[in-house]
């Protein structure tokens, strides 16, 4: 079966011969447009994209970050002609896969789509993986067996939910079993992330809404609230959501009806709510950000995901599940670790929590060339004297007084960022955020 590829260019020519090269290979849609593009994008559920870093009515950037928004495992790859290293840096920033200069080098593109197919065929084999494995949580601590006791008593009630803990300690993962094992499987799991845009922007994804209620609202949508009907909407990163659109949220939690943006006629929409977040929302209320009538609409039931550090006892079933995992994605055959790596592993303070881990073990397999894994292999454990003084040699983290949180944030995000040579998967990890979120961020501060 042949891969789907959207080509961008609003110059006819270019799309008839890059069609003419690559329908051979692809199944290829074509646009010279960013409003019709992202239609296509998301109706076909386009993975793998060709796209004209200069069009006439919008930059190919602005479009790349929309299609990102919507399917963060896009690989992009941005054509333009006038190629410098400006213009390279801040498109792989953005998140392009990759950077080509035109003319085209067909040998060079053909080379380069090949790599990103079997990059979206690694990502497939992870979904396809965790389909099977993500059954239901992993281990058997006290505190995953509460859980687990948990999710059976409240996994066929409407009792809106809402799920608090560290970053990386597998929120979304409880999320999914609750809808997995609900009367409500059989009908819609859609997330969305309420860091990751901005609240006007939010509030259309939400809401919904109609032709021409707003510049750029170019044709009716229904909002991915109608679209959870029956199913389970997932709130992620719920404690960012600004006190406008919370206003708005506890409406419907009330009423059970969505209105769309420039439009008076109401909708009943049955659908199960599931919040998740990092903040402490007794906190939010005290401060103000967070309404405290919406805060008890939501915390009907509460389930507290624990840290690894609380559940070091599944630590092996954890390790061995993510081994599993990366084997299928890489082709390779580690059968697990050695006694000394995995007591490295197990010294480890885990700040980052599952994630983490999952990154130990991803960057590990991926490295590893025997049929265990060895301390060498893992990059973990640097002695603390070593950390503070790179750290502290770094200009990036020295937070002056008087400066805005914001600031701060910005330093810290570029911070990461540097320290990971840019990859954006383990920046989020490092950081304790999603990627989505990163993106956001980045944009904002113009990192």
């Amino acid at each position: 079966m042949k891969h789907k590829l959207l080509i961008v260019d609003d110059e006819p020519k270019i799309l008839r011969s890059l069609t003419f090269l690559l329908e051979e290979h692809f199944e290829v849609y074509t646009s010279d447009n960013s409003k019709d593009a992202l239609a296509i994008f998301k109706k076909e559920a386009i993975f793998l994209m060709l796209l004209d870093l200069r069009l006439n009515d919008e930059s190919g950037l602005q479009l790349m970050n929309q299609c990102l928004n919507h399917q963060p495992k896009a690989c992009i790859i941005m054509m333009t002609a006038y190629s410098t290293l400006e213009n390279s840096i801040n498109a792989i920033k953005s998140g392009a896969y990759y950077f080509i200069p035109k003319p085209i080098n067909n040998d060079q593109l053909l080379l380069l789509l090949n790599t990103a197919t079997e990059k979206l065929e690694m990502f497939r084999k992870i979904d396809h993986l965790e389909g099977h494995l993500k059954k239901e949580l992993i281990g058997s601590s006290p505190c995953i067996q509460k859980i687990t006791e948990m999710i059976d008593k409240v996994k066929d009630t409407d009792a809106t939910i809402l799920i608090t803990g560290e970053s990386g300690t597998g929120k979304e993962l409880i999320a999914h079993q609750i809808h997995r094992s609900s009367n409500r499987s059989a009908y819609p799991y859609v997330a969305i992330n309420c860091a990751a845009m901005p609240g006007e922007l939010l509030e259309s994804e939400l809401f919904g809404y109609r032709k021409g209620a707003f510049t750029g609202a170019q044709r009716d949508e229904m909002g991915i609230i109608r679209r959870a009907h029956k199913g389970t909407l997932l709130l992620d990163e719920i404690g960012e959501m600004d006190l406008r659109l919370q206003s708005k949220l506890l409406r419907f939690l009330q009423d059970k009806e969505v209105r769309h943006i420039g439009y008076a006629q109401t909708h009943q929409v049955d659908v199960r709510i599931i919040g998740i977040t990092n903040r402490d929302l007794t906190r939010e209320v005290e401060k103000g950000t967070f309404r405290e009538d919406l805060y008890y609409r939501i915390n009907v039931i509460n389930i507290v995901s624990p840290p690894l550090r609380e559940r070091i006892d599944d630590l092996p079933h954890l390790a061995t599940h993510f081994i599993d995992k990366y084997n299928i994605a890489y082709n390779k055959n580690v059968r697990g670790f050695s006694d000394e790596a995995f007591e490295v592993l197990r010294k480890n303070p885990f700040k980052g929590n599952v994630r983490e881990l999952e990154n130990i073990v991803q960057r590990a397999v991926l490295l590893n060339t025997g049929d265990f894994i060895e301390p060498h292999v893992l990059h973990i454990g640097q002695p603390k004297e070593t950390q503070t003084a790179s750290h502290a040699s770094d200009p990036y983290l020295t937070i002056f007084e008087g400066e805005s949180m914001k600031e701060i944030e910005r330093k810290v995000i570029a911070f990461a960022l540097k320290n990971n040579d840019h990859n954006r998967k383990w920046t989020a990890d490092s950081l304790g955020i999603s990627e989505r979120t990163l993106r956001y961020k980045i944009k904002e501060y113009h990192l």
